[in-house]
């Protein structure tokens, strides 16, 4: 009884089969048959067991083929110990089945992944997965891509969404589950929201908080349907018309009278102007704190005339500078804000560790002291409401919130000639068009700040 391996030709070249000849007297076999074990002819050398081939072996890929030569030897040998009468074909798939079974086990475990996977989304629905979001982005859990924790107002923001998105599903009598959202499931939610008289940033904010759930839905392996992606399902947004507050306007606000409001609105008025004079956002300067104000000295050199020779003289200036520096809730970007005159005062007024309120009750209580300010002259604004876009007056102090502050620091230090990549430094814009959004300068007043900067024009 012998099995051993040949090629067909010895003289062969290049990549070329092994033929494996078995004879056998006892079951009576004689035959070669051909494997799909393939071998480079030139390395190709038997030892006495004809198992072994010269060169070949020292590598890897020959390792393994010499592992699957010996594995069919010792597979084939049982069977004829055994007494069994192999034919040609039973030969072939004792050969394949070693041959290919590594291809088979991985094939094997790519299947039991897919398995797993589609068992946990059907185990996970789209109504448990907004449930478990929400608690995940509450206690800290889960954090945004740049490693932070979620800002309140964009937690509040998702939780907005999902509160519409939950009233849409009753309205309609249907539980919607990660399969069942493409483009018709879109237009009925959309339709819902217009026909609630929604402005379109509502909607598309409920369409993008709804779209950023199932992205991470789908990333961690609850769903693999991927129509949200698809280029009409989208939030659609568009510029909106917003107010910010002069100087003056800033001013009568300082100077108003809120003694018959109680302390909570001096409070709210002066974290608003805090707000104002970074820039900043309302998650970020409705915390600023102690550890987050630092102060350096600042030397520079002016040149002043001698009393006694009437000379120019050089004198260093010494100068003590006091700055905000903090990391953006939102995006983790770190800022450092020069402390203005304005700013510095509100700050020294609590030394320097600023009082928090809710930013809920500084919009409510914001609007009543710009009316104390006489903050009320006509304003007119375009909104779309329902699809449909229409023109309204209303008084200005009932425009304002927590985001007029930033817009309006933004807006002052554009009017003020500061270079807008200055400006973006201190508001963590990442690009002047994001920049420009924030800037509400009219025409007239951009048309002063070009001629007060430049004389190209004279």
């Amino acid at each position: 009884m012998s099995t051993t391996f040949t090629l067909l030709k010895q003289e062969a070249k290049g990549i070329v089969p092994l033929y494996i000849r078995i004879q056998s007297s006892k079951p009576k076999i004689n035959i070669r048959v051909k494997t799909n074990l393939l071998v480079p002819a030139d390395k190709w050398m038997l030892d006495r067991n004809g198992v072994a081939f010269a060169n070949f072996i020292k590598s890897e890929e020959g390792s393994k083929l010499n592992k699957k030569i010996i594995k069919i030897q010792d597979a084939i040998n049982y069977k004829l110990e055994s007494g069994v009468e192999l034919s040609i074909d039973q030969v072939k798939e004792i050969c394949d089945n070693i041959i290919y079974a590594e291809e088979r086990e991985e094939e094997a475990r790519l299947a039991e992944e897919a398995r797993l996977a589609a068992e946990r989304a059907r185990k996970m629905t789209l109504s448990k997965y907004i449930k478990l979001f929400i608690e995940q982005i509450e206690n800290g859990d889960r954090q945004t891509e740049k490693g932070t924790n979620y800002a309140k107002s964009t937690v509040r923001s998702i939780k907005q969404a999902m509160t519409q998105w939950a009233q849409f599903q009753e309205a309609t009598g249907r539980t919607y589950d990660f399969d069942d959202i493409d483009m018709q499931c879109y237009y009925d939610y959309t339709a819902y929201l217009k026909g609630k008289n929604y402005a379109i940033n509502s909607v598309g904010k409920c369409i993008k908080e709804l779209k950023g759930i199932l992205a991470a839905a789908e990333s961690e392996g609850h769903h693999t349907n991927s129509k949200y992606k698809d280029k009409k399902f989208k939030g659609t947004r568009v510029e909106v018309d917003s107010v910010f507050l002069t100087k003056e306007e800033l001013t009568a606000m300082m100077n108003a009278d809120l003694s018959d409001l109680g302390p909570g609105y001096e409070i709210a008025r002066d974290i608003f102007m805090v707000g104002v004079w970074t820039a900043q956002r309302v998650s970020d300067y409705n915390n600023i704190s102690k550890k987050d104000i630092n102060t350096y000295t600042r030397k520079y050199i002016v040149e002043e005339e001698d009393p006694n020779t009437k000379e120019k003289i050089e004198k260093v200036v010494r100068e003590e500078v006091t700055y905000i520096n903090i990391r953006q809730q939102k995006t983790g970007t770190k800022v450092a804000i020069p402390c203005s005159t304005e700013l510095k005062m509100i700050l020294e007024k609590y030394d320097y560790q600023m009082p928090h309120l809710e930013d809920q009750v500084i919009n409510r209580y914001i609007k009543e002291v710009a009316k104390k300010a006489g903050i009320c002259q006509l304003v007119e604004i375009e909104t779309t409401k329902g699809g449909t876009p229409a023109k309204t007056r209303i008084e200005k102090h009932q425009l304002i919130h927590t985001h007029t502050a930033r817009r309006t620091g933004a807006t002052l230090m554009y009017l003020s000639g500061m270079d807008v990549y200055d400006i973006m430094k201190i508001t963590g814009h990442s690009s002047p068009a994001m920049l420009k959004k924030y800037i509400k300068a009219d025409q007239l007043q951009v048309v002063e700040k070009i001629m007060s900067k430049y004389n190209y024009f004279n």
